[in-house]
């Protein structure tokens, strides 16, 4: 052990568990860190574009690979049933879920599904409205999905006993 012979071991325990707390508690993250608030705020800004049929708006918020295989006009036709949708509920839009979806490539990807507030007091929401994002650090929209109520095909039988 060192010997600072000014130092007492107690003092020098003391200053090495501040320095230890400074350095813990003072981490930055990365700059290129995104919060999932930052992505729900994009999300639902894209979602009102297409819902105030503003679609020059909201094709800015698409990824650059998105932007560049999607024409305006392509995109336009895929947003077209988002607002005849939101034409429909006439009411604003809530953050419903999210989460993290496993594709068919093997990629986990962010997305955040948002309901239509006439939808909250409904056990399941009439239609959802997904947006996906590649991950937890990106800001640009990889998908965008409408998604309705998935409606039971039979009745539901007796109770197991």
């Amino acid at each position: 052990m060192i010997d600072f012979p000014r130092m007492g071991r107690s003092t020098m325990v003391r200053c090495l568990l501040a320095a230890l707390v400074l350095v813990c508690c003072t981490s930055v993250p990365p700059a290129h860190a995104v919060t999932p608030s930052a992505q729900v705020r994009v999300a639902r800004q894209f979602l009102l574009a297409v819902l105030r049929a503003d679609y020059a708006a909201a094709y800015a918020f698409l990824a650059p690979e998105v932007r560049t295989a999607v024409t305006p006009a392509r995109f336009q036709a895929a947003a077209q049933p988002l607002y005849a949708q939101g034409q429909r509920f006439q009411s604003p839009i809530d953050l419903y879920k999210l989460g993290v979806r496993l594709h068919d490539d093997q990629q986990a990807r962010m997305f955040y599904a948002f309901m239509f507030r006439s939808d909250t007091t409904a056990k399941v929401p009439q239609v959802q409205l997904d947006v996906t994002f590649r991950d937890s650090a990106a800001t640009g929209i990889l998908n965008f999905t409408l998604v309705p109520a998935a409606r039971p095909t039979a009745e539901p039988g007796p109770p197991i006993r």
